[in-house]
């Protein structure tokens, strides 16, 4: 468990404790009512980024060298979706590798590990090519 899941159910076990203490069953309902509401909007706002980002063609971006600059170690799989606005390509399947490209042929390459941004790349027009061209086939 990371640390926003840590303090999510710290604050909503603290929510349900509170309510015990001020209102008996009803502040209990009253805080389980909230956290469930909360829940409800978490989940609209990544359906919400998954709709928009499947609307764009997949591993097109508006600019790769944007992108890469707003990236962030530790930025998980919809945070990214939202920044690049359109699902990567996967390229990789151990580590899990993503692709963006833009019109110019810059390439970003991300990689994840446990869900997580680990490491990322830009790669330029002619980069990409010889990237593509360099890499080993996958074992079979």
């Amino acid at each position: 468990m990371n640390k926003q899941e840590v303090l999510g159910w710290g604050l909503g076990s603290l929510a349900v404790a509170v309510g015990y203490v001020q209102w008996g069953w009803q502040g209990v309902m009253l805080a389980v009512t909230l956290v469930v509401f909360w829940l409800l909007l978490q989940f609209s706002r990544g359906v919400r980024s998954l709709r928009e980002a499947a609307g764009a063609p997949v591993g097109s971006v508006r600019s790769a060298v944007m992108l890469h600059s707003r990236l962030q170690a530790g930025m998980n799989l919809p945070a990214i979706l939202r920044l690049a606005g359109s699902l990567g390509r996967k390229v990789v399947d151990d580590p899990e590798t993503f692709e963006w490209s833009d019109e110019s042929g810059a390439t970003l390459r991300a990689e994840m590990k446990a869900g997580r941004l680990a490491r990322w790349e830009l790669l330029r027009a002619g980069e990409a090519e010889d990237a593509a061209r360099s890499e080993p086939p996958p074992p079979a």
